[in-house]
């Protein structure tokens, strides 16, 4: 049996011993290219990351105001329980429709402003239409963005 020369190999050509430095520099700027496409994204994904938490913060300030304003009385002269409601056929008395220092009935929150996080500032105006009263709650947070938030309290 001949022994074979494992050094040679078709037409007398030596196999490969490593990598040339041609390839060496090919494989360094394909995988720079590479990494630079990674970095990029990974630099916009983490500078928009918080994004979300400030959106979540403006929605829950303007949300929890919004639900304690529309949980009082439509005005300083409807009855407990709201019925008869003031300005109706049955009610003796009439809307005021001015705000008071109590607070405790939907015009009194008109222009009202207060920071419900740090650096975050809220403003709640209510503004009287026919027989409902828009109550519109604003709320800005340190970045520049603003969240408007707005309901009807209707007279009944």
């Amino acid at each position: 049996m001949p022994i074979i020369n494992r050094r040679h190999t078709f037409l007398g050509r030596r196999p490969h011993q490593g990598v040339s430095l041609i390839e060496l520099i090919v494989f360094i700027v394909v995988v720079s290219i590479a990494l630079t496409a990674l970095l990029a994204v990974y630099i916009q994904s983490s500078s928009n990351s918080v994004d979300p938490i400030i959106r979540v913060r403006l929605v829950e300030a303007a949300q929890s105001k919004l639900d304690e304003i529309i949980a009082l009385k439509y005005d300083a002269a409807t009855p407990s329980g709201g019925i008869p409601a003031c300005d109706s056929t049955q009610s003796t008395s009439s809307c005021t429709n001015t705000p008071d220092a109590n607070m405790d009935d939907v015009d009194d929150f008109h222009n009202a402003t207060d920071t419900p996080f740090p650096n975050y500032q809220r403003q709640v105006t209510v503004t009287t239409e026919t027989s409902r009263k828009r109550i519109t709650v604003t709320v800005s947070a340190p970045d520049g963005q603003t969240l408007t938030l707005a309901a009807y309290r209707y007279n009944f």
